[in-house]
């Protein structure tokens, strides 16, 4: 820890002095997922702009060893040319936190996009972090340090601006227009190719269908210092017994756990925690598996199947985060809490659309409210604002 504290007092210092340096106006710096994938909302909107905006210098920052397409330009996290780029750019657009020891200049434009629709308690709102290296104290001074240098904040509806304004103790520029990464949902055009692009990745045949199943983070899984607890809830060679003809498993994992996963004996199911963009996993899936993970809102805006196999419910309501609504009676599909029940309903996909319609319409109305496959081009317009004044 010692160490560690050492080692961001100095590159925070290195970063005071590049601060004096002079900013690039047209200078765009995209992260997301803490530079692990290439993806999300910042993805979206950096590819709008690399079109529409030629003339801008766009940097998507990733971690030493993660693959990028080649016609991105890319700068290595944590080092000398990163907080070199990061001083000197004139906005900023990360899906999650930064390192607290960054220091934001007075003229750079932070835009943060988050990554999710709350359905789990968040920062401030939380009564108990139970997370790896931090007490609940410190984590929640951390985000109110973090979120006091966001400019902007994407928001995808109503709901989700209230949450974000008090969990976050947001006072910046909140921006209502939906999610960035949703847009891909509305641009039907691509569907076919992205869907495609899956099927042959993970040598998938064209007369299957795809499930896809994400379970959210559980913050008690951590075991000791880089040490992750896991146990997939339910049997593989069940489903490769029952549903192996039919179905393709798709499986995404957090990516603490994810490489864990050996599925090799399963020729019907997939490990695709490594996918480089969940959102292409959607358009490739015609069912998805979930629990209480914010897939199940993007999801949502396919209009497709969604089980919530909720094996943990009382547990992870009452211990572990705590809900902002009253998933049982809102969820826009079964909870199902055995995995005798989710091959059940497995069987049962066919009218699924028949038995949850109500629940599912009433569920869009309110949690896909300002996605309309045009969030990226209102962001892009907030950043060039920004840029051009």
């Amino acid at each position: 820890m010692k160490r560690t504290g050492l080692i961001e007092r100095s590159l925070r210092t290195i970063m005071k002095v590049f601060t004096w340096l002079p900013q690039k106006s047209n200078r765009v710096l995209f992260e997301s997922f803490l530079g692990k994938q290439y993806s999300d909302s910042p993805r979206a909107i950096y590819e709008l702009m690399r079109t529409m905006h030629p003339e801008c210098e766009l940097i998507f920052s990733k971690q030493r060893g993660v693959t990028f397409p080649r016609d991105v330009k890319t700068v290595d996290r944590l080092t000398f040319r990163w907080i070199y780029l990061l001083a000197t750019s004139r906005v900023w657009v990360s899906n999650s936190r930064l390192p607290g020891w960054l220091i934001k200049p007075k003229k750079t434009y932070y835009l943060q996009t988050w990554h999710g629709t709350p359905l789990k308690k968040l920062a401030l709102d939380m009564d108990d972090v139970q997370m790896a290296n931090t007490t609940t104290e410190r984590y929640k001074q951390g985000f109110k340090q973090e979120t006091a240098k966001w400019s902007g904040l994407i928001s995808p509806n109503a709901y989700s601006s209230s949450i974000f304004r008090r969990a976050f103790a947001f006072e910046g520029e909140m921006l209502e227009i939906g999610y960035p990464r949703n847009d891909i949902f509305y641009q039907e055009a691509r569907h076919a190719k992205i869907k495609e692009t899956v099927y042959r990745h993970y040598e998938i045949d064209s007369s299957k269908k795809v499930l896809l199943y994400a379970p959210t983070w559980r913050d008690n899984a951590f075991e000791g210092q880089g040490k992750y607890s896991f146990e997939l809830p339910f049997s593989l060679e069940e489903f490769e017994k029952r549903f192996g003809d039919e179905y393709v498993l798709l499986i995404r994992m957090h990516y603490l756990v994810g490489s864990r996963l050996d599925v090799t004996a399963y020729p019907s199911v997939r490990n695709a925690s490594n996918y480089p963009d969940i959102a292409e996993l959607y358009m490739a899936s015609d069912a998805l598996i979930t629990d209480y993970s914010s897939v199940m809102f993007d999801f949502a805006h396919l209009s497709r199947p969604i089980l919530f196999y909720t094996y943990d419910l009382e547990h992870y309501r009452d211990q572990l985060r705590g809900f902002y609504f009253d998933f049982e009676q809102e969820a826009p599909g079964p909870l199902l809490s055995t995995e005798t029940a989710l091959f059940e309903e497995l069987n049962q996909l066919d009218d699924w659309h028949t038995r949850y319609a109500s629940a599912f319409r009433a569920f869009q109305e309110t949690y896909c409210q300002w996605d309309d496959g045009q969030a990226s081009e209102r962001a892009m317009k907030t950043i060039i604002k920004r840029i051009y004044g």
